[in-house]
């Protein structure tokens, strides 16, 4: 059974990491990057996988709570069938990589994403809508999409930079980005729990850990839900993209 911290220091870092992870869900988008950092940094990897899953479930409660009537349930629909895959699909590499192996697994990931969202970001300057892609790529768009983000999120919960990434092209306002977000989230991280629990990363100790965590997820939601009202789209596509990538490079170098 995963084991409670027993020092000081590991409590700081994931009482901030959840706090983080309440701000992501509700504000901006990426600061849980930073999260899977400090989770990794004090848990064997495995394990601090599965107590951030506990805790994004936390937080995606509280952005559904206040974001719920901005969802696009079409685009959700259009997801639904291949993030079942990717999550299928991330199960299955999971049970064979070792713990060792996971935290630069994770950065790289992360890295991977962040690098497709800076092209497409270059592609776009100067322009004042997203440049248009080749039809097959334009009718694959959901079926990648969905794939990768439930790979990535099965693998290393960081499935939101693949998400910011489609949503952000579709040309979501920001209350619309929320919404779906927080729905597809939920949908997906309780659609892993079962798979969590085979594999062995989440239990009771895990789930009492993510309880007393509870409170900073709630603090850092709050926070998030502030920010965001005086945040504008350039500046929450630009703070998504910084913490993503200061995120992925620190799992790599660790």
């Amino acid at each position: 059974m995963t084991a409670l911290p027993a020092d000081a220091l590991a409590w700081t870092a994931l009482a901030f990491g959840a706090l983080l992870v309440g701000f992501s869900k509700a504000g901006i988008s990426g600061t849980s990057s930073i999260a899977i950092v400090l989770f990794a940094a004090v848990m064997p990897a495995k394990e601090s996988t599965g107590a951030m899953l506990l805790c994004l479930i936390l937080g995606d409660l509280f952005a559904i709570r206040y974001y719920a009537r901005h969802v696009e349930w079409r685009i959700l629909a259009r997801l639904a069938p291949w993030t079942v895959v990717g999550v299928v699909a991330g199960a299955l590499v999971l049970d064979a990589v070792d713990d060792g192996a996971m935290r630069p697994f994770i950065g790289v990931i992360l890295l991977v994403l962040l690098a497709v969202q800076l092209v497409m970001k270059y592609a776009r300057r100067g322009r004042e809508e997203a440049p248009e892609l080749p039809p097959l790529l334009r009718h694959g768009a959901s079926a990648a999409t969905g794939t990768a983000a439930g790979a990535a999120t099965m693998l290393a919960n960081a499935a939101g930079p693949v998400m910011v990434l489609y949503l952000f092209l579709a040309g979501f306002t920001k209350l619309q980005f929320l919404g779906t977000m927080a729905w597809f989230f939920l949908a997906v991280n309780l659609f892993k729990v079962p798979f969590s629990i085979g594999l062995g990363i989440i239990d009771w100790g895990t789930a009492l850990l993510a309880g007393c965590l509870l409170p900073a997820v709630a603090l850092g939601a709050l926070a998030g839900r502030a920010v965001v009202k005086r945040v504008e789209q350039r500046q929450f596509e630009i703070a998504t993209l910084v913490m993503t990538g200061v995120g992925a490079a620190l799992l790599v170098a660790a």
